[in-house]
């Protein structure tokens, strides 16, 4: 028996789409309610039933890293919940039926992997008497594997959560619906095959043309705590699928989830033939913390100053800022009636917290007299930020002597003054230093494995010769990697552009001790809000050469304005210190913007030309949540074709910034940074400078921490 097919209009879709419109709600009756299911994530990862997303959403800041293995497929996915009301998820989807590449010295008998990506919108929260009610792109930039659109809505009653939705693309294969924006255009009737240039690119042109079926289900909570059933009515038909036309029984696909602790396990029956199970784990990236072992604040309730200044004893002062403030002296001045501490705060990420804990052991250890605390922090030896404490106001919130009593009100952020600029004299401006930290790169989705990796130790060492001026340098040791297993070192595109990025692995094959980089610099501040720096020398793996940077950042300011200009010449992979013949002349300006109708993200757009001298624009987005960990995006558009660039179609990327305090014990400044760049090409590449101002400013006006 043929399938039923609805005729769907574009008047009855315009209907339903009025439901998504705010509008002022009456009565408190029609207020968000709240329903017992909660949200899992589906075979593909976001949330969602098995096959077919639902209108949910996770809480704001939930992160779930899933693996699901559903025969013909293995899908790793990670989704996150970038704001209340938007998803992302990114996948890497293993196709078991099919191989890498059908060429045994590229990449082996390993099968075909691919990645995608997917994000969808709330446009109306549930309420008493309206559903949950979203719009999605799955697969929307790269091959397609399982491209489509989706509109859907849920709607929980007591223990149940049901979902209806229409699905275009991948998710209406079954085409039992008209679709109706065959209205408007004929074009909409039939959904292009294949994807534009090289991969990478959204295709707009395809979104929400062609076949398109109904899907839905019902998720159901058992009286058994963290036990729920699925049960879903799919819209594919597993004709068209990357894995070869799969023999599906039945639209209906069943199955459970149990959750522990932040785990949950999935077992479910698909297709009236094939049985998957997964797993996730989830954590939320406003309120991960980790435990500290420290001591608390300072009681100065009850404690007697010195009577003067002279009676400081200093040697114990400086000692205490630095044990229990985490507040290292550079440079110090006390008068009758006001104290200025130069140095850097190096213990609490927490800024306010630092704040009160070097108050406290002011107020503790310096007289009376002194009515205000002046910490002026500085970075690289240029003071950045004046944080001014009223003394007498200070005593009194931190005594609990008024009422609502609290510390932040009683100190302010201003500009070093011009005064303070001149009067810093660092005790120790010249001399040399040394460092190691741990390195970790990784690679996913090679055609040789799907996971390479190269562990070491990166030792920093330098001289400072005043103030300003100092040489820095770098080596890597690698300790431990599989990059052994690269078969090739170019690849064997046509290359329209200079091969700036793509010989990437002649450099990190290379001897297991190597040399990182090694340049000079002078950093100063040019007036109130403008620094600037110049360098030159090695500047990063593969590319040396001389630079400078001009930066406007006003303090605690949403905008920022910098502008940097270099000359570089690439390295040559099989040499420590030659270069190659090819050089460019590469830089931007740049501006960042942190809006108040997005809290707590920073936009950055720099235009300009890049390594292979194209030109165009790298826009960045990062969110910061209440953990202090950060994630971003960005991509580079620039005057090369898509088709020129080669696969990927343009550069873009991910990144997670973790701050350190969140895996030790004790409170702890800086942070480790993990990118993922699905497709690494020529065009649209920045040169990696080793040493920007907008890092050099943070203090500024925080961002990061």
């Amino acid at each position: 028996m043929a399938a039923p097919r609805f005729s769907f209009s574009l008047s009855t879709l315009a209907l339903a789409c009025m439901a998504a419109v705010p509008q002022t709600r009456a009565d408190e009756s029609d207020q968000p309610t709240t329903y017992s299911v909660t949200p899992s994530q589906m075979v593909q990862g976001g949330v969602g039933l098995w096959q077919t997303p639902t209108a949910r959403m996770m809480p704001e800041g939930a992160l779930s890293m899933s693996y699901t293995d559903n025969q013909e497929y293995r899908f790793m996915s990670v989704s996150l919940q970038l704001f209340p009301w938007m998803e992302a998820t990114a996948r890497y989807t293993d196709v078991r039926t099919r191989l890498y590449s059908n060429v045994a010295d590229f990449s082996g008998d390993q099968t075909l992997k691919d990645k995608g990506l997917d994000v969808k919108f709330r446009l109306w929260e549930e309420s008493y008497y309206l559903p949950d009610i979203s719009v999605g792109f799955r697969d929307f930039g790269g091959t397609g594997f399982f491209e489509s659109e989706f509109v859907n809505a849920s709607k929980a009653v007591g223990p149940f959560d049901f979902h209806l939705g229409l699905g275009w693309g991948h998710l209406g294969y079954q085409n039992d619906i008209t679709n109706p924006f065959c209205e408007l255009r004929d074009s909409f009737c039939e959904r292009p095959d294949g994807f534009s240039g090289r991969g990478g690119k959204v295709d707009y042109q395809n979104f929400f043309k062609g076949p398109m079926a109904v899907f839905g289900g019902v998720e159901y909570q058992t009286p058994l705590e963290g036990l729920s059933f699925k049960a879903e009515f799919e819209g594919n038909n597993y004709q068209q699928d990357r894995a070869g036309a799969l023999e599906q029984d039945s639209r209906w696909n069943f199955g459970a989830v149990y959750r522990w602790n932040n785990f949950d396990f999935s077992l479910n029956y698909q297709r009236g033939n094939t049985i998957g199970f997964g797993v996730s784990y989830k954590l939320n990236m406003h309120t991960v913390s980790q435990v500290k072992i420290d001591n608390p604040p300072r009681e100065i309730q009850g404690i007697k100053p010195p009577e003067n200044a002279a009676a400081v004893n200093r040697q114990k002062l400086y000692n205490d800022l630095r044990r229990h403030g985490g507040y290292v002296i550079t440079d110090l001045e006390i008068d009758d009636d006001q104290a200025t501490f130069y140095g850097l705060q190096t213990r609490y990420r927490d800024r306010n917290e630092g704040v009160e804990r070097v108050g406290r052991i002011l107020a503790s250890e310096l007289p009376e007299s002194i009515k205000q605390y002046h910490l002026v922090e500085q970075s690289n030896n240029v003071p950045m930020v004046d944080t001014v404490i009223d003394a007498d106001t200070f005593r009194e919130h931190a005594t609990y002597s008024v009422p609502e009593s609290n510390v932040e009100d009683t100190y302010r952020r201003v500009s070093p003054t011009q005064q303070q600029v001149d009067a810093y004299e660092p005790h120790r401006a010249t001399g040399a230093f040394f460092s190691t930290k741990f390195f970790w790169t990784q690679t996913f989705g090679n055609p040789e494995d799907f996971y390479l990796y190269q562990i070491g130790l990166l030792s920093s060492v330098g001289y400072k010769f005043n103030e300003h001026l100092g040489i820095y340098g770098g080596i890597r040791t690698t300790l431990l990697d599989n990059f052994d297993k690269f078969n090739f070192t170019v690849d064997a595109e046509e290359a329209f552009l200079p091969r700036v990025r793509t010989r990437v692995r002649e450099y990190v094959t290379g001897p297991m001790i190597t040399l990182d980089t090694v340049f000079m610099q002078w950093s100063d501040r040019l007036a109130d809000n403008w620094y600037y720096q110049g360098y030159g020398g090695y500047l990063e793996t593969m590319f040396g050469g001389v630079g400078g940077e001009i930066m406007y950042r006003p303090i605690d300011s949403n905008f920022a304005f910098g502008v940097d200009i270099n000359y570089v010449k690439q390295r040559d992979p099989d040499s420590t210190t030659a270069f190659m013949d090819y050089s460019a002349v590469t830089g931007f300006a740049s501006a960042y913007y942190q809006p108040d109708f997005l809290p707590d993200t920073r936009i950055r757009a720099s235009v300009g030309q890049f390594l292979a001298k194209d030109r165009g624009i790298n826009i960045d987005f990062a969110k910061r949540f209440d953990s202090g960990i950060v994630v971003g995006a960005f991509a580079s558009f620039t005057n090369v074709s898509s088709e020129e660039y080669g696969e990927g179609s343009f550069t873009k990327g991910f990144y997670v910034s973790v701050p350190l305090d969140l895996f030790i014990l004790q409170p702890a400044t800086g942070r480790g940074q993990f990118p993922w760049v699905p497709i690494a090409r020529d065009g649209g590449q920045m040169l990696n400078r080793p040493v920007q101002l907008i890092g050099t400013t943070e203090m500024r006006s925080p961002f990061l921490d």
